[in-house]
C-alpha cells in the first residue's frame, strides 16, 4: 500500500496577535517610559491554528474586524505574531492595496525596488520590468508617483509585481475588490494559471461568489478566532446563514453576539 503524504506549505499553530489600545498620546508615552502598564490589551487574533497543503486554495472569510488581514500579514511575514508559531515553506507574496509600495516613488521605481529587495539582479529586473508594466495596464502613469494613484491603480501595480516574481504562496487581500471588472477578471485568470501549477493561495474577500468559484477550503474567522475550517461546501452555507441573521441585528444585539461568541456560546 502506497501512502501519499501531502506537503505542507503553511502551518499556523496557536498564534495570537496582541495590540495595545491607548485613549490618548500621553498614555502611549507613559507605557513606553514607565514600569506601570498603560493602555488596554486588544487581541486581533487568539489561538488560531490551520494548515495548508501545497496547492491548496483557501478563502479567509468573516465580518469586518475578524482578523483576516492581520492573519494574512503574519503569514506574509509583514507583522510578527505575539505568540504561537507560523511555518511558511516557500516564498510568500502579499497582494493588498498599496501593500509594500512607497508613495513618493514612481510605479517604475517601486517595481525596481521591490525586485531588488527580493534578490533579483539588474539584468533580471530589466527583463521583468516590461512584463510587469504591461500586465499592470498603467501606461504613462508608471512614471508618476504612487501617491497620485487611485486604490485600483495601486492594486494593479501590486498584483502585477507579485505574480511576475512567481511566488510559491500567493496571498490576495481584497486586491480584486477595487478597480475595474476587466482587470479583476484578468487577475482571476492569472490565479487560475497559478492554481494549475500547484501554487498555494490565500484569498481574502467579501465576495461569496468569488469564494465559491475559486476556493477549495474556507477558514472562517470570527472576532480573531477560528469559527470553522473546512471545504467550501461545508463552510460557506453556514456563513451565509449566519450573515442573514447578523445583518438584521441591532448594534446592541451585535455587541451581545460578540460577547457571547468570545465566550464560545454562539452556535449557528
Amino acid at each position: 500500500m502506497v501512502v501519499t503524504v501531502m506537503e505542507k506549505s503553511i502551518i499556523v499553530n496557536n498564534i495570537a496577535k496582541k495590540y495595545k489600545l491607548y485613549s490618548n498620546t500621553k498614555e502611549r508615552i507613559l507605557d513606553l517610559i514607565t514600569p506601570k502598564d498603560y493602555g488596554e490589551d486588544f487581541y486581533a487574533l487568539t489561538d488560531v491554528s490551520f494548515e495548508a497543503e501545497k496547492g491548496d486554495i483557501i478563502g479567509f472569510i468573516g465580518i469586518n474586524g475578524s482578523g483576516k488581514s492581520t492573519l494574512s500579514n503574519i503569514i506574509a511575514g509583514i507583522v510578527p505574531e505575539t505568540s504561537g508559531t507560523v511555518t511558511v515553506n516557500g516564498q510568500a507574496a502579499l497582494i493588498a492595496v498599496s501593500a509594500g509600495l512607497k508613495a513618493d516613488l514612481s510605479g517604475r521605481d517601486n517595481i525596481e525596488l521591490k525586485l531588488l529587495m527580493l534578490g533579483f539582479n539588474k539584468e533580471e529586473i530589466k527583463e521583468l520590468e516590461p512584463e510587469i508594466i504591461e500586465f499592470s495596464e498603467l501606461g504613462k502613469f508608471i512614471d508618476q508617483p504612487v501617491k497620485s494613484y487611485s486604490s485600483g491603480m495601486k492594486s494593479r501595480l501590486g498584483f502585477a509585481i507579485s505574480v511576475s516574481v512567481d511566488p510559491d504562496i500567493l496571498i490576495i487581500d481584497e486586491a480584486l475588490s477595487v478597480g475595474d471588472k476587466a482587470f479583476a477578471e484578468k487577475s482571476l485568470e492569472k490565479m487560475k494559471e497559478f492554481k494549475q501549477r500547484g501554487k498555494t493561495m490565500i484569498f481574502v474577500s467579501h465576495s461569496i461568489g468569488q469564494m465559491k468559484a475559486f476556493c477549495e477550503k474556507i477558514l472562517w474567522l470570527e472576532f480573531g478566532r477560528v469559527k470553522e475550517f473546512g471545504t467550501v461546501e461545508e463552510v460557506i452555507p453556514k456563513y451565509e446563514k449566519f450573515l442573514k441573521v447578523y445583518k438584521k441585528m441591532s448594534k446592541k444585539e451585535k455587541d451581545q453576539y460578540r460577547e457571547d461568541a468570545l465566550k464560545n456560546k454562539q452556535r449557528y
